[in-house]
C-alpha cells in the first residue's frame, strides 16, 4: 500500500498528459495559460489576506482574545463549554493558522483525552475559518457581497460548539 501512495501522483500526471494528447489539447500552453490564471487571482486575493493576517495578528496580540474569552465566560458556563476550548471557538471563524495554535496548546495544557481536548478536537474538525474562505474564495472571483455567507457560516460554527460538547457527553457516557 505504501508503493501505491508514492506511485498515484506521477501516475496521476502521466494520465493527464496522455489524456491531452489523446485530445490533441497542446498541453505545454494550456499549462502556461493556467500559471498566468494562477498568478493573476493570487495578486487579486493578496491584499484580502494582507489585511485579514493583520486584523487576526492586532485581535490576538491587543488582548482582545482574552477579553472576549472572559465576557463569555458565563455563557461557555451555562452551555458546558469548558474554559479553555474559549479562545479556540472564537479564533477558528477568522484564522486557521491561529486556532490550529490554540488547539495544539490545549491538547498539551489539558491533555488530548480531556473533556476540554476531545472538545477542541471536534471543533477543529467541524468548524471551518468562515472569514478566511469568503476572503480568498469570493475574492479570486470578484464577489463583493456577502449579504448571507458569512452568518450562515457563523450558524454553521455556533451550532458545531453547541454540539460538540453534547456528542462528548454522549459518546463517553458523560465521562468528562
Amino acid at each position: 500500500m505504501d508503493k501505491l501512495g508514492s506511485w498515484a501522483l506521477p501516475i496521476t500526471i502521466l494520465l493527464l498528459l496522455l489524456f491531452g494528447v489523446f485530445r490533441k489539447v497542446p498541453i505545454f500552453d494550456t499549462f502556461t495559460e493556467g500559471a498566468k490564471e494562477g498568478l493573476k487571482t493570487s495578486f487579486t486575493i493578496l491584499p484580502t489576506l494582507v489585511g485579514l493576517m493583520a486584523a487576526v495578528t492586532m485581535f490576538k496580540a491587543s488582548g482582545a482574545l482574552d477579553l472576549l474569552s472572559d465576557a463569555l465566560k458565563p455563557v461557555t458556563q451555562f452551555l458546558g463549554i469548558p474554559e479553555a476550548v474559549t479562545p479556540l471557538i472564537l479564533m477558528k471563524p477568522i484564522s486557521g493558522s491561529g486556532s490550529t495554535a490554540i488547539f495544539t496548546q490545549i491538547l498539551k495544557q489539558q491533555g488530548p483525552d480531556s473533556f476540554s481536548g476531545r472538545i477542541a478536537s471536534v471543533l477543529a474538525c467541524s468548524t471551518e475559518t468562515a472569514f478566511y474562505c469568503v476572503s480568498v474564495y469570493f475574492g479570486a472571483v470578484g464577489i463583493k457581497k456577502t449579504k448571507h455567507t458569512i452568518p450562515a457560516a457563523l450558524m454553521g460554527d455556533l451550532t458545531a460548539c453547541l454540539i460538540a460538547g453534547l456528542a462528548i457527553r454522549f459518546i463517553f457516557n458523560g465521562a468528562t
